[in-house]
């Protein structure tokens, strides 16, 4: 972040006492930090507060004349190298999408030219509630990031989605970004699975795992920002795609390789998905009843395509092919062979023991391995995972790494 400028913009929410932590981690990492406190902000951290940690002038009022002679809005918001909205309020959220500008915060957000980097916070119902949703949907769509929101007490006394993400995990969401080329990937096309598969007993009633589907949306999103076509093959999952990515939707682990096929040939493919390794023989067609005093009935299981191995025999092999291996133990043990035995290039290991949290969660801690040897990543949130990897495919892939 060294000689970057991140712009600021601090709502109105409780968790804008975080952001006082966030401006220093920013810093930390060598980055200018320039303020805008929204007037509901000032209720929860002070502009001394603020100034005085990003050692600069805070701003607050859009009609200001010194401000607007001195620093407008249109300059400021063009002066820096990344938008950033942190607590990113429903109301901060609301204003972007409907294009609403009636303070600094709003119209900086309309007035910039660079990126916006939200993290947004409020209470789980507001978050869930289908007005947010909708402008979620709408802010994804035309191009703006976001980092978060967890799940989590809230400081009204619920629990859910909506705590703001912690000052660390913007922080690497805004390295991230600005470790991205842009252009690293262009005129190539990727291939990423999701998510877990179903596989059905009947009608109401199926097989699958707890494959949140996190972690390839994330890698499938930071393939498209570094300039691939990227086409995302995803099971059941509750998740917005990542802007510029093509989304195929799936439920079976049939139907995940018949699409992955049909999407060949790809310069790389990386294969997240956790796939059922099996499958019932014989789906019922009516709901498959308990009845008085009999025996459960008896299952049985047949094996699903591989569609790993199925794509490292295929005549259209795409040039780097990527696993994911999720284990619970001798975890770059049972990698290595994984790797060797499905016939990929790299595997990408990481422990889903339920202690690690890995399982639905926005952070991993990952192992790459390649014929070279292991490289050991940090804790990184998902998003600076798919970031990570994606560099790492782009040396790949222009000659510069195994």
């Amino acid at each position: 972040m060294r000689g970057k400028t991140v712009l600021l913009i601090i709502g109105g929410g409780i968790a804008a006492y975080k952001s006082l932590e966030l401006i220093r981690r920013l810093k930390e990492r060598g980055a200018a930090v320039r303020v805008i406190l929204t007037h509901a902000a000032t209720q929860f951290v002070t502009p001394l507060s603020a100034s005085s940690l990003a050692g600069e002038k805070v701003y607050q009022d859009l009609f200001s004349l010194t401000d607007e002679s001195e620093m407008g809005h249109i300059q400021l918001s063009r002066s820096a190298d990344l938008v950033v909205v942190a607590p990113a309020t429903a109301d901060l959220m609301a204003k972007l999408a409907g294009g609403h500008a009636n303070d600094l915060a709003s119209t900086t957000l309309l007035a910039t030219d660079k990126r916006v980097l939200m993290a947004p916070a409020m209470n789980v119902r507001m978050w869930n509630h289908p007005a947010n949703q909708r402008n979620l949907r709408t802010l994804k769509a035309e191009g703006v990031l976001f980092v978060g929101p967890n799940e989590g007490d809230m400081a009204c006394g619920e629990f859910g989605p909506g705590r703001m993400a912690e000052p660390d995990e913007i922080t690497d969401a805004v390295a991230s970004y600005f470790n991205t080329d842009e252009h690293a990937l262009d005129g190539l096309k990727a291939l990423v699975t999701a998510g877990p598969t179903q596989e059905p007993l009947d009608p109401v009633r199926f097989i699958a795992n707890r494959s949140s589907g996190k972690q390839g949306y994330a890698i499938a999103g930071a393939l498209a920002r570094a300039g691939a076509s990227t086409v995302l093959v995803s099971g059941p999952v509750e998740i917005e795609p990542p802007s510029g990515v093509r989304l195929l939707k799936v439920t079976t682990a049939r139907e995940m390789l018949a699409a992955c096929e049909a999407s060949l040939p790809a310069d790389v493919a990386v294969c997240t998905a956790a796939v059922a390794d099996w499958r019932p023989e014989i789906a019922a067609n009516n709901k498959i009843k308990k009845e008085k005093d009999a025996a459960a009935p008896t299952l049985r299981l047949v094996e699903n395509p591989d569609i790993l191995a199925t794509l490292a025999r295929h005549p259209q092999r795409p040039h780097l092919l990527i696993g994911f291996a999720a284990e619970t133990e001798s975890v770059v043990e049972h990698a290595a062979a994984k790797r060797l035995r499905k016939g990929c290039d790299w595997i990408v290991a990481n422990d889903v023991s339920p202690h690690t949290g890995i399982m639905g969660g926005d952070r991993n801690t990952v192992h790459l391995i390649t014929a070279k040897g292991t490289e050991s990543w940090p804790e990184l949130a998902k998003a600076e995972v798919g970031e990570r990897l994606a560099a790492r495919i782009a040396q790949s892939l222009k000659g510069q790494a195994a």
